[in-house]
């Protein structure tokens, strides 16, 4: 069974919100937005009324805050899978869209850092998903506050291609703790 695909029309599907992070991604649509903030459509539709994620500056205090998402967890045993993703980021003051590749919450591989602006355009991105040897990962994507109060970073459609394993396990939160001796 594949992993699928999240478009955001109804909800986040298998995305978490990180618990340990400083601010949110959120659902919106571009018709409930103020001008100027974020994409004019999101991608799946090409609508205003359809709906991706979003972070923006105003949402937080200080540049440098983080919010993240994680996927659920994916096999170890993954070679050729691939996670496929829309982003729009647009503006003179936008943060940073940092992907990462996570075993345990001590292990982060960065798959991709994107700071700054890319363009008033959705653009489309295939990052290669490989097992790390023994342990099952999952993907991570970072937003980091930038300085603009209306700048922000969007995503949409976000897919893993159909070779991808999910987990037979579930990924502990921190590393189990050794039995004593």
């Amino acid at each position: 069974t594949s992993i699928g695909h999240c478009n955001f029309e109804f909800d986040f599907c298998g995305w978490k919100q990180d618990e340990n992070d400083d601010f949110n991604w959120h659902l919106r649509t571009s018709s409930t937005a103020k001008l100027g903030t974020g994409p004019a459509t999101d991608h799946t539709l090409q609508e205003p009324s359809g709906h991706y994620i979003f972070i923006k500056s105003s949402f937080f205090q200080l540049p440098g805050q983080k919010a993240r998402i994680f996927s659920p967890v994916l096999s170890r045993k993954n070679k050729n899978c691939k996670i496929i993703f829309y982003y729009h980021m647009y503006g003179a003051h936008i943060g940073s869209l940092i992907i990462y590749q996570r075993t345990t919450l001590k292990h982060e591989k960065t798959l991709l850092n994107l700071t700054g602006n890319q363009g008033n355009y959705w653009q489309r991105k295939a990052l290669i998903l490989s097992g790390d040897g023994d342990e099952d990962f999952q993907v991570v994507f970072e937003g980091i506050a930038g300085e603009g109060p209306k700048d922000g970073i969007a995503l949409d459609d976000l897919t893993f291609s159909r070779e991808c394993l999910p987990s037979q396990e579930f990924l502990p939160a921190e590393p189990p703790e050794l039995p004593p001796t």
